[in-house]
């Protein structure tokens, strides 16, 4: 894979190619992110094992978004993202988290889980907004596609529990031992790439509230709001394509039916990391707001035409279009933490990536425990149209934001003499 780079060579003192660089920090940013994923891999089991209400079990998935959140928050608000390098803050966020994801073998019920997931998420903070900064440093041309090849390796990552859950047959302790090995060599990982990128963001030292001051700015406001919207969809819809699959009478009849639907599931959402490299070369080539528009206008109008038509449609033509959502509901995530490395003060990008991060898994929590809620006691097609309402707010957002986007080239036109040419 090669990149448009707007320099011939690495940075002084720097042995790491740009595109190693990306690709180990994808890597690093996976295995350490392993101790996320660890939760849906055990939850089936746990249920039965601490005897776990729906309740408990959806408490046990939200406490590492809950973690996440406050891990952000808190590294915006000190400005740490921006003071410490973000390798650093990865080795520790990695190895912090296969820490608290290790302890759980300890834990006899989930009174003592819940909060060693919400360190986890804590942790995890610390390696997941560090990442796109650190990316975002290696490349300007091609940062779209940089960024959404790490995002990609996410997406598989997050496929991979329904992958599992068809093969069936893991013991949760294996589990809960091999994801926490895995988040500790992640924080190693990322000590392999030397120097920094071509395109470093100032160091500031800790400040209080420094993140936030990214809030007063326009075109970071409307691409929070785009990514508020994306994330409203992605997370609910990755946990519930499976139960949706499921439920479908020509899956339920099957003698294999949680098999086959949590394969299924796994092959919808794992073309999501192509559809991030596509969503990366579409933003490098249209300009992120377009691209981001596109993909959710068709990830949001998917859910749409399934919660219409799904009932009568033969099951080939439900799962092509649940694998068309999968493809597009991750397309535009880099392109959001793009937007902000952009348009951002250069001073506090770590934190103002903290805090879009912040935003977007906030409203993870309320579709999480909505979503199921609207299935219980109404319907899949209500549950789907609720979802639709994040990429409609994400479009309205974009649409501005690419308005914006065109101003800005027609003043930056209008003020180049003749024949001279715009970098």
């Amino acid at each position: 894979m090669t990149f448009t780079r707007s320099v011939t060579g690495m940075s002084d003192g720097n042995n790491t190619s740009p595109v190693v660089a990306v690709a180990l920090v994808a890597l690093s940013t996976l295995l350490a992110m392993s101790a996320w994923f660890s939760a849906t891999f055990v939850v089936p089991q746990l249920k039965a094992t601490w005897e776990l209400t729906p309740g408990g079990t959806a408490a046990l998935t939200i406490a590492v978004q809950l973690g996440f959140v406050v891990g952000a928050l808190l590294s915006a608000a000190m400005g740490i993202a921006d003071a410490v390098p973000g390798r650093v803050l990865m080795f520790w966020g990695a190895l912090g988290a296969a820490a608290c994801n290790a302890s759980l073998l300890l834990c006899e019920g989930l009174g003592a889980a819940l909060p060693l997931r919400v360190a986890t998420g804590v942790c995890l903070a610390g390696v997941y907004p560090p990442a796109i900064k650190e990316v975002s440093t290696w490349f300007l041309k091609g940062r779209g596609k940089a960024l959404g090849i790490m995002i990609g390796a996410l997406t598989l990552g997050s496929a991979l529990p329904h992958l599992v859950a068809a093969v069936g047959g893991v013991e949760w302790r294996l589990v809960i031992v091999t994801t926490s090995l895995l988040s500790a060599s992640g924080g190693l990982v990322v000590l392999l790439v030397r120097g920094e990128g071509p395109h470093p963001f100032p160091r500031r030292p800790v400040s209080l509230a420094a993140g936030f001051r990214s809030l007063r700015n326009r075109d970071v406001a409307l691409a929070n709001a785009g990514y508020a919207g994306h994330m409203w969809e992605l997370y609910a819809m990755w946990a519930g394509l499976g139960l949706f699959l499921g439920s479908l009478p020509e899956v339920a009849s099957q003698s294999d039916a949680e098999s086959l639907s949590a394969l299924l599931a796994f092959m919808c959402i794992g073309v999501g990391a192509a559809g991030c490299l596509v969503g990366g070369v579409l933003g490098d080539r249209w300009g992120r707001p377009r691209a981001a528009m596109t993909a959710l206008v068709c990830s949001g109008g998917t859910a749409v035409a399934l919660a219409v038509f799904y009932p009568v449609l033969p099951l080939t033509v439900v799962i092509l279009m649940c694998a068309f959502w999968g493809f597009w509901v991750i397309a535009d995530s880099a392109q959001f933490s793009a937007m902000v490395a952009e348009t951002a003060d250069p001073d506090y990008i770590g934190g103002a990536l903290s805090v879009q991060l912040a935003l977007g898994f906030v409203v993870t929590m309320l579709t999480l425990w909505g979503v199921p809620q609207a299935v219980e006691h109404y319907s899949w097609r209500v549950a789907l149209l609720i979802l639709a309402v994040g990429p409609a707010v994400g479009i309205l957002a974009m649409a501005a934001a690419e308005r914006r986007r065109r101003e800005r080239v027609l003043i930056v036109g209008a003020s180049t003499p003749l024949g001279t040419s715009q970098r």
